[in-house]
Order: structure tokens, then C-alpha cells, then sequence
């Protein structure tokens, strides 16, 4: 199995960046402004990309004092069975967010893609929560080939 890792420093309390990670309506603010879905454990977020199709994440935690795991249960074949977790530690001014997509079979070109995606992704969040702007998509910064 192989993971992709990240660690972005958030100049805002845990609490706030908490909320950008455990709502929909959060979620919408930094990744994709079709997010839809629920805040509790159990429950699923879908996150749609217009024509390019999107992914089903159902809830696994949900802890206010900084984690939340969602695995992924529907969207590309690749991504079926993976988890996507973020852990949020505050220390001093910064909220730290080691941000883990773990379980992927094998380095894929799509694994590499989407690793600099859950990049950019995560500086969406950073702007978001320090200015109140993130870039979801559809207006996040493009790779190629539409992405």
C-alpha cells in the first residue's frame, strides 16, 4: 500500500479549521462547491467535479479536539477503499494539519495527480480559513488535462 502526505501550518484556532474539514459547507469552501452531505458519524459527504465525476466519503470520526477519517465509497476505482485523514494540532498561533490519503494499491499516474491536487487542495483550506477565500473547485488551480 502506498499513502500520500502533507502538512500544512494554518495561522487560526484548531476549532476553525476543524469546521473547514468536518462540514459540507466547509468542505465546499477549499475542494469543490458541490458538496453535499451530512455531519455525523456514519453519514456520507458527496463531493462532485462537474463532468469529471467526484467521490462518495463516508464518515468515519468526527473528534472537535482534531481528528476526522472519511473512507471513500464511491468514484474512481483506485480511490474505492481508501481513507482520507486529517489530524490538527495547535501549537501557538498555527493549527498543524497532517493530512494522510492513505491505502492506495499502487504509485499510479492518477496517485501523482492526485497528490499534487490534495496539495493545492490544501492551500485552498490555508486561504480559506486565514482570509475567508479558499479556491474550490471549479476555480482551483489547473494541472492539465482539466484537472
Amino acid at each position: 500500500m502506498v499513502d500520500i502526505l502533507h502538512q500544512v501550518g494554518v495561522v487560526a484556532p484548531l476549532a476553525d479549521v476543524y469546521r473547514t474539514v468536518a462540514t459540507p459547507e466547509g468542505v465546499a469552501g477549499w475542494w469543490s462547491v458541490d458538496t453535499t452531505g451530512k455531519t455525523e458519524v456514519g453519514g456520507q459527504l458527496a463531493v462532485h467535479f462537474g463532468d469529471d465525476g467526484g467521490f462518495d466519503l463516508e464518515i468515519l470520526e468526527l473528534d472537535p479536539a482534531g481528528r476526522v477519517r472519511w473512507q471513500v465509497v464511491g468514484g474512481p476505482d483506485e480511490w474505492i477503499g481508501t481513507e482520507i485523514s486529517w489530524r490538527l494540532d495547535q501549537r501557538g498561533r498555527y493549527t498543524i494539519v497532517d493530512f494522510t490519503h492513505a491505502g492506495w494499491r499502487a504509485p499510479t499516474e492518477l496517485m501523482h495527480e492526485c497528490s499534487t491536487k490534495w496539495a493545492i487542495f490544501l492551500m485552498s483550506l490555508k486561504e480559506l480559513v486565514e482570509t475567508g477565500r479558499g479556491r474550490p473547485a471549479p476555480n482551483d488551480v489547473q494541472i492539465g488535462d482539466g484537472h
